[in-house]
């Protein structure tokens, strides 16, 4: 479908188109740009595990590992999980090097791995062990060969990191595997007691592709770190575009899945999106550069250029995101092989909002199957469906900010919003999504400058469609932010809100956004003026806002201090025997500490949540001096800045330097503001998109719902409530409920599910301890998706 393209409010245009690889984009240059993927919530959850005596399972085992197809940056966070765990089960585990022709040629592409072998891997991109695309394993002769060669080398569990083409592979060898024995043991390749300790192959897969095309995973390895390298050359195209006033068209890939074209278009502002699943017309693909240009220099008069991304979106660093999606996979990875007997299916591991699952390989690509299928017979209805809820919501989002105008017809209601607290990245794209489709609702939008303060001194001014143009892709907050609780300025308060004839607020931001809603709802009994329907957006750095898995900015902090800590690991693998101690922010919040600690492979990150005592320093201090002895002579301890109110960082970095005395040297680094400040990323960019649009529609219909006679009067509980990410989905909680849930003395949640993340930091870094998290992935099945609206846009 053809959308018209309105270019009133863009003095300049950038076009971006998505295509070839079928997924096109058009941008044109007043970018409103736009935020990514709640991505199913990134950002991520719960590796599952339960074993007992997880450090002894692998003994009299063996285990491959090996990446096929195409390469995705996040490919070696998940070789390194699987060569670790491995070896902690006390399993052997193999490097199968250059994919199946590896397999097949056998030789020295097989090589035993170790747990320094997979040292400094994190930080690169494509995959170490290489990957090749094979023609020899698509024969019988060649699987035959493969299979000669894991038995010899005993090795009956398969771990294959690639796309759909090399998972299916994967079951296709398994499914065989029997016949292949038989016929080796004929052939004498291989002895009968050979073949009866190889009698059936474990198959574990994880899905490595940057296109996100795989049905039955929120996200495959790669997609964060692709939209990286995407974001970061549509911000430069943007520049010049404005300077030019010209419009750009931007290929980006993503092959038969539009998801890259779909969520750069939300993060970016883009004007235009073209993507396989919804085509503007038959036969678009193959005329689709030369329709476009002719369409914007001959109707618009335009200057267009054209810019074809190619592979450098496949290079390059991987994301925080693809560090620890890789690293959680390969964990549960080497559990479903441990876990396997001859019964089990071939699964593949996924992730499901924030949880670890497995999955039956062969019914995730036969959906996948499916919504091919669906395009080639025009079926692009079931196409969209069959991608899932969360594409489906990013697309319906993005139609109604790139292509729907503000109504003639007004609602009559104001609807305020604001920023309170520290600034965030990502609190300016959740700001231009609420005031736009708050606009689209018909409503009069008020921003509020300075929070609660400015709420209070009457700093409000109206603001309009153009007024948040180029947000998307601002760090800070363009409206002011201040960390002013309301309770001392109620009277203020309440005269503004019936001065401005305000009907709604949005307020997006940290833990003070919350305790402050908390202390206007209990200001409601005293001045009627508060009881307006009230909805509270979490953005903050610390990701400590009760309610929320996830809160804006915590992504682009988390990605700031993976990328400073890769640059210290990289001078202390110059300099040799050096520890760096690195202090993060979040107040008594750890989650950036542990989570940056998991990508940034850390030995240790010290947080208030996880207690530790004098003992548990020594411990750690020895941890080091060992591994001095070995060819990684290099450390990285994080620590949370209110871990601990007497093992400061100065303490710890005096502490490390005594006792690491002649062995290694200690260096500090404190990060500081650095991490509140930069450019969004895409995932901050388009959580705070579809959190602004999901806050209106609920707004829109509360206010509605709390209409008297032209009055509105909200004085109930779920009138005033916080969204948040609860595992798989976006949901509305009375900000009352979560009293419950909250640390108020030091500002965090009680129940935090990252916490269950922190035994594979440790095993990660070579600790002896039990991996024993209190839930285990289950073998599940995958139902084919189907859309269930957010709310009505």
């Amino acid at each position: 479908m053809w959308f018209s393209l309105d270019l009133s409010l863009a003095g300049s245009s950038l076009f971006i188109s998505v295509s070839l690889t079928f997924a096109a984009v058009i941008f044109l240059t007043y970018l409103f740009s736009e935020e990514k993927e709640e991505q199913s919530a990134r950002r991520m959850a719960h590796t599952s595990l339960k074993h007992e005596h997880s450090d002894t399972m692998g003994i009299g085992k063996a285990i491959a590992v090996l990446t096929s197809g195409g390469d995705a940056q996040g490919m070696n966070a998940a070789v390194r999980a699987v060569v670790r765990v491995g070896i902690y089960t006390g399993a052997k585990v193999y490097f199968v090097h250059e994919g199946y022709q590896g397999l097949v040629d056998g030789g020295d592409n097989i090589k035993e791995a170790t747990w320094e072998s997979v040292s400094m891997m994190l930080q690169l991109g494509g995959t170490v062990i290489g990957s090749a695309r094979c023609m020899d394993f698509r024969k019988r002769e060649g699987r035959l060969k493969a299979a000669c060669n894991l038995v010899k080398r005993g090795i009956t569990n398969l771990c294959v990191i690639g796309g759909d083409g090399s998972l299916t592979g994967a079951d296709t060898f398994r499914a065989e595997w029997s016949n292949l024995l038989q016929e080796l043991v004929k052939t004498g390749s291989i002895t009968v007691d050979e073949a009866k300790k190889s009698s059936f192959l474990n198959i574990v897969g994880m899905v490595g592709s940057i296109d996100n095309d795989f049905c039955g995973t929120d996200m495959t390895i790669g997609t964060d770190s692709a939209l990286h390298r995407i974001m970061e050359i549509v911000d430069a195209i943007t520049t010049t575009a404005q300077s030019h006033q010209r419009t750009f068209v931007l290929e980006v890939m993503g092959r038969h899945c539009g998801y890259l074209a779909l969520i750069t278009a939300l993060a970016s502002g883009a004007d235009w999106v073209f993507i396989p699943e919804s085509p503007p017309e038959d036969g678009w693909e193959d005329h689709l550069c030369r329709r476009l240009t002719e369409l914007v220099v001959k109707n618009l008069g335009f200057d267009t250029r054209v810019t074809i991304l190619g592979h450098v979106q496949r290079g390059g660093t991987p994301s925080a995101f693809d560090r620890v999606l890789g690293s959680r996979m390969g964990v549960e990875a080497v559990m479903a092989l441990m876990e396997g007997t001859p019964d089990t299916p071939a699964c593949v591991v996924s992730l499901s909002g924030n949880q670890a699952i497995r999955l039956p390989l062969m019914e995730c690509v036969q959906v996948t199957k499916d919504v091919t299928t669906a395009m080639t017979e025009g079926r692009f209805d079931d196409a969209l469906k069959l991608r899932g809820r969360s594409f489906m919501n990013n697309w319906n989002v993005y139609k109604v900010l790139a292509h729907v105008r503000p109504p003639s017809a007004k609602s009559g209601y104001n609807l305020a919003v604001m920023n309170v607290g520290a600034p965030a990245a990502g609190m300016n794209a959740a700001v231009r999504s609420t005031v736009r489709i708050g606009l689209i609702h018909g409503h009069k939008m008020l921003a509020v400058h300075d929070g609660f303060e400015g709420l209070a001194e009457g700093k409000i001014e109206e603001i309009g469609w153009a007024g948040v143009g180029g947000w998307t892709g601002k760090g800070g907050s363009n409206l002011g932010t201040k960390r002013t609780l309301p309770k001392k300025y109620f009277e203020e308060i309440s005269n503004t809100i019936a001065s401005f004839n305000i009907h709604g607020l949005i307020i997006i931001g940290g833990f003070e956004a919350f305790t402050g809603s908390m202390e206007i709802i209990e200001g409601r009994c005293k001045y009627e003026e508060l009881c307006i329907p009230i909805c509270v957006i979490p953005a903050t750095v610390s990701n400590n806002v009760p309610g929320s898995d996830f809160s804006i900015g915590a992504d682009t902090a988390l990605n700031t201090i993976t990328a400073t800590c890769d640059r210290i690991k990289q001078s202390a693998a110059g300099t040799k025997r050096r520890v760096f101690i690195i202090e993060t922010m979040g107040g008594y919040c750890g989650y950036l500490a542990t989570m940056a600690g998991l990508s940034a492979g850390a030995d240790a990150a010290y947080i208030y949540e996880d207690p530790f005592t004098i003992h548990d320093l020594e411990v750690n201090v020895e941890h080091l001096t060992e591994k001095m002895k070995t060819t990684v002579k290099r450390g990285l301890i994080l620590r949370n800045e209110k871990c601990n109110e007497h093992y400061t960082t100065d303490f710890i970095y005096n502490l490390y330097s005594e006792e690491g005395k002649g062995v290694f040297d200690t260096r500090k680094n404190v990060l500081g503001h650095m991490q509140q400040g930069g450019s969004p990323t895409p995932f901050d960019r388009n959580f705070g998109t579809k959190m602004g649009a999901k806050a209106v529609a609920w707004m829109s219909g509360k206010i509605k719902e709390c209409s008297r006679h032209g009055r509105i009067f909200a004085n109930t509980a779920d009138s005033a409530c916080l969204l948040g990410m609860r595992r798989r989905a976006l949901v509305f909680q009375p900000i009352a409920d979560l009293k419950e849930e909250t640390d108020f003395e030091h500002r965090i949640p009680k129940t935090q599910w990252w916490l269950k993340l922190r035994p594979i930091l440790k095993i990660l870094a070579k600790y002896k301890i039990e991996l024993d998290t209190s839930e285990r992935a289950h073998l599940e099945h995958i139902t084919r998706k189907r859309v269930s609206g957010e709310g009505a846009l």
